[in-house]
């Protein structure tokens, strides 16, 4: 299986850049993780490929060319996109589709990110282990038997699954390759 292996994102972002690494191999390389390891670890809510395929399509005919251009990024599910969903793991907004982006996943995109995915949370981030999503508890990718912690252990999982470059909480930003 592969694996992001940057040590950082702007490592990944050179590497696109620089014509080293498509930006449409890192967006595959990211899904496909995703695909084979989030059955087992529950990270993500939702996952974004049509979307992410659009921002590859821009990134790699040179109409976007941002300071994050290619890099595989989740964010947590309570930031409001106008696509997909935004449920904040609550059953209550299980349909919920915001009118707009929040402005960090607007400046995201606008730099090039490709938005790879929504993780999961403690519903409403009220909980400290991201087990009280009203979905499904999130485990942690060194010791599934354990939780990541929470309320952004989707977002920390994902990245320590190394199934994003970086993921976006509600409380930090969280970035490693």
């Amino acid at each position: 299986m592969h694996k992001l292996s940057f040590d950082t994102v702007i490592e990944a972002r050179n590497a696109v850049r620089q014509g080293h690494t498509p930006a449409g191999e890192l967006a595959f390389v990211a899904l496909d993780r995703i695909e084979k390891l989030d059955p087992t670890l529950k990270a993500f809510v939702s996952t974004t490929p049509e979307r992410a395929w659009e921002q590859v399509k821009r990134i790699d005919n040179k109409s976007l060319d941002g300071p994050l251009a290619g890099v595989p990024i989740a964010i947590k599910d309570n930031l409001c996109t106008s696509f997909g969903t935004t449920t904040c793991s609550s059953k209550m907004l299980a349909n919920f589709r915001a009118p707009y982006d929040a402005t960090v996943v607007r400046k995201l995109e606008d730099a090039g990110a490709v938005i790879i995915g929504k993780t999961n949370l403690d519903e409403f981030a009220m909980g400290s282990s991201t087990e009280n999503s009203a979905f499904f508890p999130t485990r942690n990718p060194w010791d599934p038997s354990r939780v990541p912690g929470g309320s952004s252990g989707g977002s920390a999982a994902a990245l320590a699954a190394s199934m994003c470059c970086a993921s976006l909480g509600s409380a930090v930003a969280l970035a490693n390759c």
